[in-house]
């Protein structure tokens, strides 16, 4: 079975996150006025408290998205903009899926569109970090199969027989001096990432669970690397490691990457 991967459009996401905005501002609108007779019988100034503080969320959501936006047609954005934004992402994402559904717009394709956007806010935010800093993490899925060789705690186990690519992934890691981990799940990721104390992720995983990953570990910066299923999912995947190799560069000092190519380090 071979899965065919359609090509993530960010305005897919936007579009949804702007319709998931315009129903928040209605339903909040909404509670307030249902709000209003009740909280009136209380006190004359309780009305005008929920309004405030409602129209205040509402604001800041808003703010977010408009972030978001700016952030895409490539306007450097101040800091409380980008923190604004992935608060927005945070709080409507569900709504966007739920939107996306009714519209009969795959799950899957709203979660490419999210990971195409957010690759791009870290990517706008010119993060550089230490190659020790920098932890490259890929799912157990991508090893063969039929490898007797356990490499979930200990990647170095991988004899490297060329069946599947963590032993170029290895290479990778080892060429750039970054750390490497296969996990089996969310759970031992986040047990990596506790231990190891990157300051930057580069994720390599389905969409599904680079979605939760990205909002789990927020706000450590995280690129997300599709992987590819030509065997279905959770079998024998793979990933291209040009991508792979381009987002750890983008991570990594120019000084670090001219010593790395002319061999010094």
């Amino acid at each position: 079975m071979i899965e065919i991967m359609h090509r993530p459009r960010k305005r897919l996401f936007l579009t949804l996150i702007l319709i998931s905005l315009c129903i928040a501002t209605v339903s909040t609108y909404g509670i307030w006025l249902v709000s209003l007779p009740g909280l009136a019988n209380i006190s004359a100034y309780l009305p005008m408290i929920l309004g405030v503080v409602l129209a205040t969320v509402i604001f800041a959501i808003a703010c977010g998205v408009i972030g978001i936006i700016l952030a895409i047609l490539g306007f450097r954005t101040l800091g409380i903009f980008q923190g604004l934004a992935w608060s927005a992402i945070n709080l409507l994402f569900p709504m966007a899926t739920s939107i996306g559904k009714v519209f009969d717009v795959d799950k899957e394709r709203v979660e490419r569109s999210f990971i195409e956007v957010s690759n791009h806010l870290i990517m706008q935010k010119r993060i550089t970090v230490q190659p020790d800093k920098l932890l490259i993490m890929t799912p157990h899925c991508l090893q063969q199969e039929t490898c007797p060789y356990k490499i979930t705690r200990d990647v170095s186990n991988c004899h490297r027989c060329g069946k599947c690519q963590i032993g170029e992934l290895s290479n990778l890691a080892e060429k750039y001096g970054v750390h490497l981990a296969v996990v089996t799940g969310g759970t031992l990721a986040r047990k990596v990432i506790k231990t190891i104390r990157p300051h930057a992720v580069l994720a390599i995983a389905c969409e599904r669970d680079l979605t939760s990953g990205i909002q789990d570990v927020f706000p450590l910066p995280v690129i997300g690397v599709l992987n590819e299923r030509p065997f279905g999912p959770c079998c024998n995947t793979r990933v291209k490691l040009d991508k792979v190799e381009e987002a750890i560069q983008s991570f990594l000092p120019e000084e670090i990457l001219r010593k790395i190519k002319d061999g010094v380090l």
